[in-house]
């Protein structure tokens, strides 16, 4: 089923902030802003809801630091103790200091490693995927709002044009 949507062009940041606001107001639905650089500012004048990714790094690091744990318990106390420098390895516990640059290290590289890959997945961009991006010009200095044609198509269309965009064109996707 084709849905037909209006791409409107901003050439400023500023005025797209101001025409996403006023289309906002004017109860117009937004699909999806296309912009050169990130702009400040735009999730919240769109309505998004806020990310909870800083949860899952949380989590991702606690993996961490609970796999560096276990591996060092492992490895240097039940596995193969040895006597470093005249200190035997009866217990993690006495040896934890020394243990405490490979349990940070761990964490941080659960943490960055996997939000890495959560990003991709969350974001679905995988290797050779095509590119969903409408035109080469927002790659540049162009900005591209997606809305949704609910209703009254003349009506939207003259609200854009008060907003101050540049080109409008009508698209069936």
């Amino acid at each position: 089923m084709a849905t037909k949507v209006i791409h409107a062009y901003y050439n400023d940041d500023d005025v797209l902030m101001h025409a996403v606001k006023k289309v906002k107001a004017a109860k117009h639905p937004i699909e999806e802003v296309y912009c050169p650089f990130p702009v400040h500012g735009l999730d919240k004048a769109m309505g998004l809801a806020p990310t909870r990714i800083a949860i899952t790094s949380f989590m991702y690091g606690c993996l961490g630091l609970a796999v560096a744990i276990v591996m060092m318990n492992y490895i240097m106390i039940q596995d193969w103790p040895q006597d470093i420098g005249g200190k035997p390895s009866f217990s993690y516990v006495e040896n934890m200091p020394a243990f405490v640059p490979i349990m940070f290290e761990m964490t941080v590289f659960f943490a960055a490693h996997l939000m890495v890959i959560t990003f991709y997945l969350r974001s679905r961009l995988w290797p050779f995927k095509k590119a969903e991006n409408p035109d080469v010009r927002t790659t540049d200095d162009h900005f591209i709002m997606e809305i949704g044609v609910d209703g009254n198509e003349k009506e939207l269309k003259a609200l854009l044009r008060d907003t101050g965009a540049v080109e409008i064109n009508s698209i069936e996707k």
